[in-house]
């Protein structure tokens, strides 16, 4: 299976307005390998710290309660990503999925979906919670949600469900620059129309990036797991702040083809 973006540049414009990102310029520096998992979260065991696991059910338990479907059961409290795993680093977050069978909601399931989805994204733009300067972001997860992290741990059981390994961990630095240059060249491109003043353009480029890139990383993690040269690139882009920029130009966008000015 070949993944989306194999070959980026087919996926410029042809009037691309943009310089090209040189590979060389990606910085990578904060994607290494640890020895450890991360010693404020985990301790000597590697076992959740009592004083966290705690935390975390709270945290948990106050967001699905704020859902407002309280006849639905929670399955379980996973965390997961990179700060349940060797690739931790000062940009990780503490991934908090909270696991519920999406057919106990109702049997309108892309309706749950995009429910479940807008009351995440409130609640986390909403609070700022974090556990040793690591910022908590809480997730809905559908029991039957493949899940393709190689580190998942379960805060309800107090165990690893996926326990991740230090070992056979290898990673295509070159290839993660190579993409995510090309994936910030789409960015560039898109933006440059803001810049301008095409805004419904903008806005159509933008849209077309962020499905791009989303099913990209998709495709990685489906292919390759967490340590995948899609999933890494996509984490140098949030990074860097190009996904923010695509968020943000795409308001600025909108604001600007919605207003009327005088002459």
């Amino acid at each position: 299976m070949k993944c989306l973006f194999e070959n980026f540049r087919e996926f410029l414009s042809t009037d691309n307005k943009t310089e090209a990102t040189d590979p060389e310029s990606v910085d990578t520096s904060s994607f290494k390998v640890k020895e450890k998992l991360n010693p404020a979260v985990w301790d000597e065991q590697d076992q959740l710290r009592p004083e966290v696991s705690e935390l975390l059910r709270s945290i948990a338990q106050d967001f699905f309660e704020s859902l407002g479907i309280d006849w639905v059961r929670i399955l379980d409290i996973t965390f997961t990503g990179s700060l349940a795993n060797y690739n931790w680093s000062q940009y990780s977050d503490v991934d908090l999925h909270i696991i519920i069978n999406y057919d106990d909601v109702d049997e309108n399931l892309q309706l749950v979906d995009e429910l479940l989805k807008a009351k995440r994204i409130n609640w986390n733009k909403t609070h700022n919670i974090k556990i040793h300067d690591f910022e908590v972001e809480v997730y809905v997860q559908d029991v039957k949600e493949p899940h393709a992290s190689t580190g998942v741990y379960s805060v309800l059981g107090d165990q690893w469900q996926i326990k991740p390994s230090q070992t056979n961990v290898e990673i295509d630095w070159d290839g993660i620059k190579t993409k995510a240059a090309c994936l910030m060249d789409l960015v560039d491109d898109a933006i440059s129309s803001y810049k301008q003043k095409d805004y419904e353009q903008a806005i159509e480029q933008i849209d077309r990036v962020r499905e791009k890139i989303r099913k990209f990383r998709k495709c990685g993690l489906e292919t390759g797991g967490e340590f995948s040269t899609e999933n890494l690139a996509f984490k140098v882009l949030r990074r860097n702040g190009y996904l923010a920029k695509l968020s943000n130009y795409k308001i600025l966008a909108y604001d600007k083809m919605m207003s009327l000015s005088q002459e």
